[in-house]
């Protein structure tokens, strides 16, 4: 009865354990967080793996061994742009210093990208990440304005580099939160120069319609006096003549001093045009002379490169000769151990077969009953079959299709005939037997016969005529 109690309670807590397990493995994603399951989670409608699943709030399930998840953070990243020397459309270089707020994107398929390019990454590698891709695209849209665009159309200027940036950053999962040029500046000081042309001009004009105004008022006055001086010259002729005469001197001073407050105004007009074209031309000569330090740089880095280059590949024909000539060495170092070992094989079976003959020797010279000659006698007597076998051979395919003769019959000295002499000394160019057997210090059976002391038979050969052509 214990013992059932017992193992009831290990199984419930066992059961209990495995509960609270499967409870903790059921994740919620927080809403200023990306939850990115990764491991088996599926298949593509192409038929591929999925690489990750990513969720934006609520919960999943993950799937102990084959799955697991991590989190990717939405909060917005504040990253400062200090672009310097961009050149513009105008080949202007100008600094815009500028601060981009981004963030992890919520979208679906931006959101996928953020899962496969960011995941793992710290904060501060997603921000140089991100900081790059800003580079590049405010380069390319500076490349393709004007200062004067860049400068009086602010909006114009931010719509391009939201819109372009925003395309890049979705590559990799982010969004473009929002942009803040704060001043744009050059070293020639073409901004400065446009600023003062645009004060200057704007402070003529105004000088221009007071004095049309004034000009006016003066018209205007003095057409009013004019008819009240008709009217009272009817009256009085006497006074307004007098009145007139005054009034012209006074008109004459008034345009007097209108005359000279236009020629102060022309004199200031000038002088403040030159002064804008001499800014103008400084500002010229000085991009003139960045233009020309930049060249020289630029020359400076493409021949430092093609020396570079150059360098590089010497020292890469020099390794590809050091490699073909060890190669060499090395294919030449087997093949001369491969001599090596086939003479040291040689070597060795000849050894082992001397070494074999010189045992077999000895035997026979034992069998011999010890002595050498007797087992030289031996050996040749064994070897004179094959012997003679070779004098056969020697004439045996010898072909004689036919034999033209032209004998007189008269005998020589040894009552031979030509045609006889020859047949004897076809026959006789053999060695005979009895002949082989004494150089080999052996002696013929007596069976075999024995060497006749008279002269041989003489044989007379009568040719046929057949045979005489």
């Amino acid at each position: 009865m214990q013992e059932t109690i017992i193992l009831l309670v290990v199984i419930g807590v066992l059961l209990f354990s495995s509960i609270v397990w499967a409870f903790s493995r059921y994740k919620k994603c927080p809403s200023d967080k990306i939850m990115v399951i990764y491991g088996k989670v599926g298949k593509n409608k192409d038929g591929s793996n999925k690489s990750a699943i990513c969720i934006h709030g609520g919960a999943k399930f993950i799937v102990p061994v084959i799955q697991a998840y991590e989190f990717l953070d939405l909060t917005p990243m504040s990253i400062s742009v200090d672009l310097k020397n961009a050149l513009s459309r105008q080949n202007i270089r100008i600094d815009v210093p500028s601060r981009f707020t981004v963030g992890v994107s919520t979208e679906s398929g931006v959101m996928q990208n953020a899962a496969e390019r960011l995941l793992g990454l710290k904060l501060a590698e997603i921000q140089e990440l991100a900081k790059d891709i800003i580079f590049g695209q405010l380069r390319l849209i500076i490349a393709t304005m004007d200062i004067e665009e860049i400068n009086t159309d602010r909006d114009k200027f931010l719509e391009a580099v939201s819109r372009n940036v925003e395309v890049e950053l979705k590559k990799i999962g982010l969004r473009l939160i929002n942009v803040n040029v704060t001043d744009i500046s050059d070293e020639s000081g073409y901004i400065v120069a446009l600023g003062k042309e645009a004060a200057a001009k704007a402070i003529n004009d105004a000088k221009k319609s007071v004095a049309e105004k004034e000009r006016d008022g003066s018209i205007g006055q003095a057409n009013a006096q004019k008819e009240q001086r008709i009217h009272v010259s009817e009256a009085d002729s006497i006074a307004i003549q007098g009145e007139n005469a005054a009034k012209a001197d006074i008109a004459l001073s008034n345009a007097s001093l209108r005359e000279q407050e236009a020629k102060a105004l022309k004199i200031a007009v000038t002088a403040e045009k030159i002064q804008a074209a001499k800014a103008l031309e400084e500002s010229y000569a000085a991009e003139k002379a960045a233009e020309l330090a930049r060249s020289q740089r630029e020359m400076a880095t493409l021949e430092a490169d093609v020396i570079v280059q150059a360098e590089i590949e010497k020292r890469r024909l020099e390794l590809e000769a050091e490699a073909e000539a060890e190669q060499i060495r090395r294919r030449a170092k087997g093949e001369a151990d491969a001599i090596f070992a086939r003479m040291d094989a040689e070597a060795r079976g000849m050894h082992e077969m001397l070494m074999k003959q010189a045992a077999g020797f000895a035997e026979v010279v034992k069998a011999a009953g010890g002595d050498p000659d007797a087992a030289l006698r031996l050996m040749i007597a064994d070897k004179m079959e094959d012997l003679i076998k070779v004098q056969v051979e020697a004439i045996k395919n010898i072909k004689i299709d036919k034999v033209t003769v032209w004998d007189s019959g008269a005998g020589n000295a040894n009552g031979k005939t030509s045609t006889a002499g020859f047949l004897s000394g076809l026959m006789q160019s053999v060695p005979p037997l009895e002949e082989l057997f004494s150089m080999a210090g052996l002696s013929l059976p007596e069976f075999l016969g024995k060497k006749k002391d008279s002269e041989p038979e003489k044989i007379e050969v009568t040719p046929s005529p057949e045979d005489i052509e």
